[in-house]
C-alpha cells in the first residue's frame, strides 16, 4: 500500500496554459506547496549565496484572492530582484497572510509566468485536507 504526502503538487495537463494540483492538511501548507510547485513549473534553481530574508503582509477579499496576491508577489520578487524562496513561514486568517520567507538569487531564470490566474480557483477541504488547482498564464 502505497501512502499518499500529506503535502504536493503535481502538474496537470492544460491545453495552453500550465495547471498545477496542489494539496496540504491547512492554509500555510497549501500555499508553501503551491509556491514550490510554482518554483517547479518554472525550472528555478537558487544560487547557494548569499541567503536573504524578506517579509510579506498581504491582504484580500477571501483565500483565493491571497493565494493569487502571493504567487503573484513571489513572480514580482523573482522578476525584479532576481529572487526566489525554498524556506517560508506563512500565517494566515480569512483576509490578511503574513509571511517571512528566506531564499537566495535565482541561478537561471526558468521558464516565464506571466500571472497567476482566477480561472477555476477554488480552495476546497477534501478527505486529505485543502485543495486547489492553480493556472498559469503562459
Amino acid at each position: 500500500m502505497v501512502k499518499e504526502q500529506r503535502t504536493g503538487f503535481r502538474e496537470l495537463e492544460h491545453t495552453a496554459d500550465w495547471e498545477l494540483e496542489v494539496w496540504g492538511p491547512d492554509l500555510p501548507s497549501l500555499f508553501e506547496q503551491a509556491a514550490r510547485g510554482m518554483y517547479a513549473l518554472k525550472g528555478i534553481r537558487l544560487e547557494p549565496q548569499p541567503r536573504v530574508e524578506r517579509t510579506l503582509m498581504l491582504h484580500a477579499p477571501d483565500q483565493e484572492s491571497l493565494l493569487v496576491a502571493f504567487l503573484a508577489e513571489l513572480l514580482f520578487l523573482e522578476e525584479v530582484e532576481g529572487l526566489g524562496f525554498d524556506t517560508f513561514e506563512l500565517r494566515l486568517d480569512e483576509d490578511s497572510l503574513s509571511a517571512r520567507m528566506s531564499g537566495a538569487p535565482v541561478g537561471s531564470p526558468g521558464k516565464d509566468i506571466k500571472a497567476v490566474t482566477y480561472h477555476n480557483l477554488a480552495i476546497r477541504k477534501t478527505e486529505r485536507g485543502l485543495e486547489v488547482n492553480i493556472v498559469f498564464d503562459v
